[in-house]
C-alpha cells in the first residue's frame, strides 16, 4: 500500500538510493575504469606497453561494456536492478584483483575487458532506479549526486595510489588493483543490502510525485512506447556518443601526457588529477539541477562547450594557468552528461522505460568510448604527441553542441523556457 503524504516519514528513502547508487557509480565505474589512467604509466613500465597498446586496454574494457549496456536495461527488467547490481559489482571487483597478478598484455586485455562488462551491468541499472524513485522535476539532480560517485574514485586514485607505488615500488600497481577490487566487492554486498528496486516496495511514492493525482497518471501513455522508433533517444545516443568519444580521451591520457610529455612526476600529476575529482563532486548536482531548470537543451550546450575549451587547453600545450583552466573547465562538468542524459530518457518515454531508453543510448555512447582512446592511442603513436588527440575531442564537443541545438521539447515534460 502507497503512503500518503502525511503518513511519510521526513526522510525518503529515495535518498539512501542516491547514497547507494553514488557508492556503486565509485566502485563500479569509478575505480573500475577511472583508477586505470594513474596505473597506465607504471604498468607499461612493467609490462613493457606501448601507447597503441595502453589505449587497446581501455577499448577493451569500453567494448565490455558496450556488450553489457546493450541488454543491462532488459536483464534489469526480468531480474531487477537490486540482484543485477549486485552480480555486476562482483565481476569488476573479482577481475580487478585478477589483473593485479597480470603478466601480459593480453591477461590484461582479457580482465579489463570483463571488467567493462561488470561496469556497464551496474551503470545502466543504477541510473534507471533514478525514474523509478523520482519524477521528472527532481531527476536531473538526484542522478546528478549519483554519478559524482566517479569523482570520489577519482580522488582515491589520485592519492591513494601514488602513495602505494611509492611504498611498493615498480609492482605498487599490483598492489592498487588488489585493494581496489576487494573495495568493489565490499560495495557489491552493501548494495545488496540498500538497494530496493521501486518505492512501491517501501509503500512510498517516487518524490516529487503529486499525491492528487492516479499513481500512474504521468506515465501510462509512456509505458507502451516502443524505445526503438523514437528518433529522439538516436538524437540523444548520438550525442551521447560523441561525449563518450570525447571525454574518455582526457580522463585516459591526462596522467600519462603529463609523466611522458611534461615530464610531471607522477605523484604532481596524481594531485592534478585529485583535482578533477574534486571539482567533479559539484558537475552532477550543480548541471543536473541546472537542466531541471532550464531545460535539457540549454544544460547540454552549456557543458559541451566547457569541455570543447577544456580539450582546445590541454592540446595547446601551454603550461601553467592555462592547464589549470582546462583542469577546471573538464572539472566541473566532467559527470554533467550522464546525469542529464537519464533524466532526459525519462523525460521523453516514462519511468517504465528509462532503463531500456538509457540502455540503448549508453551502448550508441559506447562506441565512442571503444573509438576514442584506440584512436588517440594510435594518433599519439604517429605523432609522438596527445596534442592532436586532445584537438580531436575538442572538435567532437564541437559536433555535440550543434546536435544539442535541435533537440525537441519533450511532451508533457518538465516546465522549460523556449530556447
Amino acid at each position: 500500500m502507497v503512503q500518503n503524504s502525511q503518513d511519510r516519514p521526513p526522510f525518503h528513502y529515495g535518498w539512501v538510493i542516491v547514497f547507494t547508487g553514488t557508492l556503486c557509480i565509485f566502485a563500479g565505474l569509478g575505480l573500475g575504469r577511472f583508477a586505470l589512467g594513474m596505473l597506465l604509466p607504471s604498468m607499461a613500465s612493467t609490462l613493457r606497453l606501448t601507447y597503441s597498446q595502453m589505449g587497446f586496454i581501455s577499448t577493451a574494457n569500453f567494448l565490455g561494456y558496450l556488450i553489457s549496456v546493450l541488454v543491462s536495461g532488459f536483464s534489469a527488467v526480468r531480474t531487477g536492478a537490486r540482484r543485477l547490481i549486485f552480480a555486476a559489482l562482483l565481476l569488476v571487483g573479482i577481475s580487478m584483483i585478477l589483473v593485479s597478478q597480470a603478466r601480459t598484455f593480453a591477461y590484461v586485455l582479457v580482465l579489463y575487458f570483463l571488467t567493462g562488462i561488470g561496469s556497464g551491468a551496474t551503470n545502466v541499472p543504477v541510473m534507471g532506479l533514478v525514474a523509478h524513485w523520482f519524477t521528472h522535476t527532481k531527476r536531473g539532480k538526484a542522478a546528478g549526486f549519483i554519478v559524482i560517485g566517479s569523482g570520489f574514485a577519482i580522488i582515491i586514485s589520485g592519492k591513494l595510489l601514488p602513495f602505494i607505488n611509492r611504498l611498493a615500488g615498480s609492482d605498487g600497481w599490483r598492489i592498487s588493483w588488489l585493494a581496489l577490487g576487494c573495495i568493489v566487492v565490499i560495495v557489491a554486498f552493501i548494495s545488496h543490502f540498500l538497494i530496493r528496486n521501486a518505492p512501491e516496495e517501501k509503500g512510498l511514492r517516487a518524490i516529487g510525485s503529486d499525491d492528487t493525482a492516479p499513481f500512474y497518471s504521468q506515465i501510462i501513455d509512456k509505458m507502451k512506447a516502443n524505445i526503438y522508433k523514437k528518433k529522439v533517444i538516436y538524437h540523444l545516443g548520438a550525442i551521447y556518443f560523441l561525449f563518450g568519444y570525447s571525454y574518455v580521451i582526457y580522463a585516459t591520457f591526462f596522467v600519462t601526457t603529463l609523466v611522458k610529455e611534461r615530464g610531471f612526476p607522477e605523484s604532481k600529476a596524481g594531485n592534478l588529477w585529485a583535482w578533477i575529482g574534486f571539482l567533479s563532486l559539484f558537475s552532477g548536482p550543480a548541471f543536473g539541477s541546472l537542466s531541471d531548470k532550464l531545460g535539457r537543451k540549454p544544460g547540454l550546450i552549456i557543458v559541451f562547450f566547457l569541455q570543447m575549451l577544456s580539450y582546445l587547453l590541454i592540446a595547446s600545450g601551454l603550461p601553467g594557468v592555462f592547464l589549470s583552466l582546462s583542469i577546471f573547465s573538464y572539472g566541473i562538468v566532467a559527470w554533467s552528461i550522464p546525469s542529464i542524459m537519464v533524466a532526459a530518457a525519462g523525460d521523453y518515454v516514462g519511468a517504465h522505460k528509462t532503463g531500456q531508453a538509457f540502455g540503448l543510448m549508453t551502448f550508441i555512447f559506447g562506441f565512442g568510448q571503444i573509438a576514442g582512446p584506440a584512436m588517440a592511442g594510435l594518433l599519439a603513436e604517429k605523432t609522438g604527441s596527445f596534442s592532436g588527440s586532445f584537438s580531436m575531442a575538442a572538435a567532437s564537443a564541437g559536433i555535440a553542441i550543434v546536435l544539442a541545438c535541435f533537440l525537441k521539447r519533450p511532451r508533457n515534460g518538465p516546465h522549460r523556457p523556449a530556447v
